[in-house]
């Protein structure tokens, strides 16, 4: 996924949030608040790690797929944007994962 899929991803999410939950998945996750919404993230991250689990390639890539956006639809139940996800990520790039993490 190129970082304008996921930008265009992210735009959409925004844009249906305001939509008819009879009309669009995203709105009627949205609706049902982000508790829910974080229930169906963790749904879909279990099925990820069941995929890689079982070395299923094309199925952990569809269920990737699914991660990436319901952790969008996540974020954005909270407020929380792409853009300071991306923030967040630049912030830390050239860090060791181990200094961050030691950071905290």
């Amino acid at each position: 996924m190129t970082g304008e899929t996921l930008a265009r991803l992210a735009a959409t999410v925004a844009a249906r949030a305001g939509a008819d939950p009879d009309a669009s998945w995203t709105a009627k996750l949205l609706a049902r608040g982000p508790e829910a919404c974080a229930r169906k993230f963790a749904e879909e991250a279990t099925e990820a790690v069941i995929e890689a689990v079982k070395g299923d390639a094309p199925r952990l890539t569809a269920e990737a797929a699914d991660v990436l956006y319901h952790l969008l639809v996540m974020c954005a139940a909270r407020g929380v944007t792409l853009e300071a996800i991306e923030a967040e990520l630049s912030r830390r790039e050239g860090q060791s994962g181990i200094a961050e993490k030691a950071s905290r």
